[in-house]
C-alpha cells in the first residue's frame, strides 16, 4: 500500500506574451465619432492631442473628414498592450468636454498618493484628459438623469441644478471631496477618475437627483471619502 503523501504540485510558469506575438503591430483601429459641436475644440487642440499618442504610445492618428471620426491605429512601433485602449479613452475623454491639460501640476502627486487622498477645500488640479493616458487606474464612466429617475420638464431642469449648484459650486464640491472630474452636458453626465471615486461621486450625484438637499449630499461623501482614506 503507497503511504507516500501527495506530490506538491509545480506552479506553471509562462514566459510573457510579447507585443508582436500577439500582433499588435498588424493595424489595429479604432474610431471615435467626433459630434459637430467638437469640431472647432478638436482642431484648435489637435497638437495636443497628437503628441501624446504619437510620441509616447507610439500610434498613428487621423481625423477622417469624410467620416467625421478620430481614427487610431497600431504601427510596427507600437509596443504596449494596452496603448490603444488607452489613446482611444483619451480622445473619448476630450469629445465629452474634458480638458486635454490644465496648466497646474499636480497629477505626479495624484500618482504617488495613488488618487485615494481626501483634502476638503482644496481645489483639485490635474490634466484631466491626458491623466487617462499617464495613469492605470483611471476609468471614464457616462450616465444620464433620466437613469435615475425619469423626470420631465421644469423637474429635469431643477435635477440639473442640483447637480451643478450655484455658480457651479455643488458640483466643484464633489470633484474635490472625490477627487474626481464632472462634466455636465444637458442630460448627460460624465465622471472622470478611479473606480471608488467614480462610485462615491455617482452616489452623490444620484442622491441629488433624487432630492436630497446638497448639505446632506456634502456630510455623507466627506463621511464616506474619509472611511476610504483610513482604508487605504
Amino acid at each position: 500500500m503507497d503511504t507516500a503523501g501527495p506530490r506538491p504540485s509545480k506552479r506553471p510558469a509562462f514566459p510573457p506574451v510579447s507585443a508582436e506575438a500577439l500582433g499588435i503591430g498588424k493595424g489595429e483601429l479604432r474610431k471615435i465619432p467626433v459630434p459637430a459641436n467638437r469640431y472647432t475644440p478638436l482642431k484648435e487642440n489637435w497638437m495636443k492631442i497628437f503628441t501624446p499618442i504619437v510620441e509616447h504610445l507610439q500610434l498613428q492618428i487621423r481625423f477622417n473628414l469624410k467620416t467625421r471620426n478620430v481614427e487610431i491605429k497600431t504601427c510596427q512601433e507600437t509596443k504596449d498592450l494596452s496603448a490603444l485602449t488607452k489613446a482611444a479613452d483619451f480622445v473619448k475623454a476630450f469629445i465629452l468636454g474634458f480638458q486635454v491639460e490644465k496648466e497646474r501640476k499636480i497629477l505626479e502627486w495624484f500618482s504617488r498618493n495613488k488618487l485615494f487622498e481626501v483634502v476638503t477645500g482644496v481645489d483639485i488640479e490635474f490634466k484631466d484628459a491626458l491623466a487617462l493616458i499617464r495613469l492605470d487606474d483611471l476609468f471614464l464612466e457616462s450616465f444620464e438623469v433620466t437613469d435615475v429617475k425619469p423626470l420631465k420638464g421644469d423637474h429635469l431642469s431643477r435635477a440639473i441644478g442640483r447637480i451643478a449648484g450655484k455658480g457651479g459650486k455643488t458640483k466643484f464640491t464633489i470633484e474635490n471631496v472625490t477627487r474626481t472630474r464632472i462634466v455636465l452636458a444637458d442630460q448627460k453626465i460624465h465622471i472622470l477618475g478611479s473606480f471608488q471615486n467614480i462610485k462615491m461621486a455617482r452616489t452623490a450625484i444620484c442622491n441629488l437627483i433624487l432630492g436630497s438637499p446638497p448639505s446632506k449630499v456634502y456630510g455623507n461623501i466627506r463621511a464616506v471619502a474619509s472611511r476610504a482614506a483610513e482604508r487605504f
